[in-house]
């Protein structure tokens, strides 16, 4: 196929890729695909151009965010739908439910899947609310990915600190807050791949043994990006070393929440296990990150499926959506 990978700069006339762009063509070039990217930052026209002149079979699409808009996700793919481009993962409507989490926890709710109790605060002082929320608390974005806006002073054990953190990310974040309970316990990311029998891989544990004493186990933006910070030296993902049936039911729950918030090929279920074995989705993460050293990659690897098939099943998936999509109206 001609595969075009559609990118985010980060400013305009950049150069500069992500290295997870590299890795995804080199994979797909190992299948004789013809593989293109086209790099973006925020020009809707120069993205219409140039998929337009490219004209390509599929669009692997590792497009976040477009321009300074963090929430430009759902647009671009509007657009890809807009001109037909086939392409991987989550449409405009499955990107707007997962990015928005109040939406997530109502739709796990329904499906009988386990959560944080949570309340929303939202900018213009209006309270939603999931039930009755027990201290500690933690507080991050409604809508944010890769972990923006939270921070070590993310868990609260006190109102006053409570609506301090809603305050901080309503005014530097431009976002409602999102105030859940805190589950203790260990946390598990377990990837799922696929659409009408989705796969869930072998679950991959964050080890936050080596986290200075008295600091949260969470992963904070400290911990997921800043390489000399004590969070991300104290942090490590591993693969879990559970039991048979902790496992089963870690991926039972992950292949539940993934049919449940609609994701498309691929995504990655965050969760906590607690001490008494109780199991709570955290996030459902959509087209998730695909480096190649990353938890969902390796993760796959532990169930036997190397990078360059991985990243191939996953544009032959969503290739196979649009096949039987085009059948379906002929």
């Amino acid at each position: 196929m001609k595969i075009t990978i559609l990118n985010y700069l980060e400013h305009e006339g950049d150069k500069k890729h992500d290295t997870v762009v590299d890795q995804v063509a080199r994979a797909l070039k190992q299948s004789k695909h013809k593989v293109s990217v086209l790099g973006v930052h925020g020009n809707v026209n120069q993205l219409r151009t140039g998929l337009l002149r490219r004209k390509p079979d599929l669009v692997f699409n590792l497009m976040e965010t477009f321009g300074s808009n963090q929430l430009g996700a759902v647009g671009v793919v509007g657009l890809l739908d807009l001109l037909s481009v086939p392409y991987t993962g989550g449409g405009p409507g499955e990107f707007y439910i997962q990015e928005d989490k109040g939406l997530t926890k109502k739709l796990l709710s329904f499906d009988g899947i386990k959560y944080p109790e949570f309340a929303i605060f939202s900018q213009d002082a209006e309270l939603e609310t999931g039930g009755h929320l027990h201290m500690p608390l933690f507080v991050k974005p409604l809508r944010m990915d890769a972990s923006i806006g939270i921070s070590g002073k993310s868990l609260v054990h006190s109102t006053k600190e409570m609506i301090e953190r809603v305050t901080h990310i309503h005014k530097t974040v431009n976002d409602a807050a999102l105030v859940e309970e805190y589950i203790e316990g260990r946390e598990f990311y377990v990837g799922v791949l696929g659409n009408q029998e989705p796969q869930a891989f072998p679950a991959i544990e964050m080890d936050f043994s080596g986290m200075p004493e008295g600091m949260a186990h969470v992963l904070d933006s400290k911990a997921k990006w800043d390489e000399k910070s004590a969070e991300y030296k104290g942090t490590k993902a591993i693969l879990a070393d559970i039991p048979d049936e902790v496992r089963a039911r870690l991926q039972k729950v992950a292949v539940d929440a993934y049919r449940a918030l609609r994701v498309r090929d691929y995504g990655r279920i965050d969760m906590r296990l607690t001490p008494t074995g109780e199991v709570y989705v955290i996030e459902v993460n959509a087209s998730c990150y695909l480096e190649q050293t990353g938890e969902f990659s390796t993760s796959a690897e532990a169930a036997g499926m190397d990078y360059p098939t991985l990243i191939n099943r996953i544009a032959e998936l969503a290739f196979e959506r649009y096949k039987s999509r085009k059948a379906a109206k002929a």
